[in-house]
């Protein structure tokens, strides 16, 4: 009899077993793909999601090899990339985010107020002390000593991306010395992997400064700058404000939405705003992994925008929303005999 129950619960087991379904990329929106990837269980039980939370650069180069299923990107693949995919690929906008400058300096307190002009200084090195008369005549009445310390992401990163796309920019010369890039040479500082890394470093290191995605800060109990935008208004990253630097571009949005929201105009932008995208075939070589993902994305791009704000993400703006269920709509997916 004990066996018999035995076979049973073995059958049951093999007969609802979940389609795996392999992705990698992005630190930048993983708090919020983690929880959804949770939370949509409890829609389809039918499949489960493993996702490597190993840096966009990583995440491009495991989805272009076709050793992960889906791939996870803040900085969209350049042409050059695409071309080496050899095969079609979809970017699929999921929210947006802001990169924040979060440092470690308890005297000074939080909200202190930079520009990209210093902050591209400060990354090259050439700024290295917190008591510059420049930060002081932003900053009146807070407390600012000490030797700047940098720190940097090691591995290759779409948050690097997205802080060196802004950076060159505000500042002619980090363009020429450095660029911009998931990876880049870095001048000076000290490297850590993922936005972890990097968040880590700077709680256990005074005197430092480095850059994160806003929900990383948070959870670390970090400060943040209020950055200087281009309308010349200190803004501070907020749900609000990376809703305010995408507004100008949903309009006139890219057909594949590999597009650069830095350096916004709009007097409520944050300059550190991005979207962040998860990359698909467009004909979707698994029948059976196609059709889980194609209905995970319909999913993540209507019902699961609800839990962004939760985690500190801007949901899609909902004139594009329609757009990218046009495009998740055209995947391929050949059908299940």
């Amino acid at each position: 009899m004990k066996f018999a129950l035995l076979l049973l619960a073995l059958s049951s087991a093999v007969s609802f077993s979940a389609t795996l379904v392999n992705g990698a990329g992005a630190t930048f929106p993983y708090p919020l793909y983690s929880k959804w990837f949770s939370d949509y269980q409890k829609v389809d039980a039918e499949v489960q999601f493993n996702y490597q939370s190993i840096g966009s650069g990583g995440g491009i180069k495991q989805f272009t090899e076709k050793t992960v299923d889906f791939g996870a990107t803040d900085a969209p693949m350049s042409e050059e990339q695409l071309k080496k995919a050899q095969t079609a690929v979809f970017h699929i906008p999921t929210v947006l985010g802001a990169v924040v400058i979060t440092y470690n300096l308890p005297a000074a307190g939080a909200g202190l107020k930079l520009t990209g002009d210093l902050i591209g200084e400060i990354f090259l090195g050439k700024l290295t002390s917190w008591a510059d008369p420049r930060i002081a005549k932003l900053n009146p009445g807070k407390k600012l000593t000490g030797d700047i310390m940098v720190v940097h992401r090691s591995d290759g990163s779409g948050t690097t991306n997205i802080f060196t796309d802004y950076l060159s920019k505000v500042s002619p010369e980090w363009k020429t010395k450095a660029g911009t890039g998931t990876a880049v040479n870095w001048p000076v500082g000290l490297g850590g992997k993922g936005n972890e890394g990097v968040a880590g470093l700077i709680k256990q290191t005074p005197g430092t400064i480095g850059y994160v995605e806003l929900i990383y800060a948070k959870s670390n109990s970090l400060p943040y700058a209020f950055l200087k935008n281009k309308a010349g208004e200190f803004i501070e990253p907020s749900m609000e404000s990376v809703s305010a630097a995408a507004e100008g571009f949903v309009k006139d949005m890219p057909a594949d939405y590999r597009i650069s929201i830095t350096d916004a105009g709009g007097k409520k932008a944050y300059p550190l705003s991005a979207f962040t995208y998860l990359l698909v075939w467009k004909a979707m070589p698994d029948a059976q992994k196609g059709a889980k993902l194609v209905k995970f994305l319909k999913w993540a791009t209507t019902e699961g925008q609800k839990q962004a704000a939760t985690l500190h993400y801007a949901p899609l703006p909902a004139a594009l929303v329609k757009k990218v269920e046009n495009t998740i709509n055209s995947i391929e997916v050949k059908k299940i005999n």
